[in-house]
């Protein structure tokens, strides 16, 4: 602010000064713009706390989870060299055929997987964390799509859902994610917290 008021009085004109209320009203501008400043920087640290601390309020949570039974929904599964991931899914009635199709972060599918004569329930498969050439693929996350067919054709949508005991935390990016039969969840896919053998499967 002081260089900008030094730099307009050394290339005004001598000849025809600013006039005193030009030059007050310009330094209110400058001051003006000077207090936005400061506020728009105050909201940004503010912000920027204020997520830190919402981060180390969840990973506390999460902590704290550790051996409780829990429901969750969740769209996606982390996969690299050494963690080859659970998949679970729900059906309200039996089917004829699941398939579930794997994506990558570009939304390009890297592996299709057919199942056959499933009974109505919950059940889990192991991901080989391969595509379908049978290439390991790259560490990072993977969404889930799930589609079914009953036995007179009709297609219905399978639930990506589980229950089960929180076995760990990883934590990635600053964020923590339970380990549940394999599987890691989002804290935001919970949908029902309990003691061991309090909540049962749809």
């Amino acid at each position: 602010f002081l260089q900008l008021m030094i730099t307009k009085l050394q290339y005004q004109d001598p000849l025809s000064p600013m006039s005193d209320e030009d030059f007050v009203a310009q330094l209110a501008q400058f001051s003006s713009l000077e207090q936005m400043k400061n506020i728009a920087d105050g909201i940004k640290l503010s912000n920027e706390w204020g997520f830190l601390q919402m981060q180390s309020i969840n990973n506390t949570m999460a902590a704290g989870l550790i051996g409780k039974e829990i429901k969750a929904n969740f769209k996606a599964v982390f996969a690299d060299s050494e963690n080859h991931p659970n998949i679970t899914y729900s059906l309200e009635e039996s089917a004829a055929s699941v398939n579930i199709t794997i994506k990558d972060e570009n939304g390009d599918v890297v592996r299709r997987l057919t199942f056959e004569n499933i009974d109505a329930g919950s059940t889990t498969f192991k991901w080989d964390g391969k595509d379908n050439l049978g290439n390991t693929v790259p560490e990072g996350y993977y969404s889930i799509e799930a589609s079914a067919s009953d036995y007179e054709g009709n297609e219905f949508t399978p639930s990506l859902s589980l229950v089960g005991l929180v076995q760990s935390i990883n934590y990635r990016d600053g964020a923590g994610y339970l380990v549940i039969n394999g599987t890691e969840i989002p804290m935001g896919g919970i949908t029902a917290i309990g003691e061991p053998g309090s909540l049962t499967e749809d």
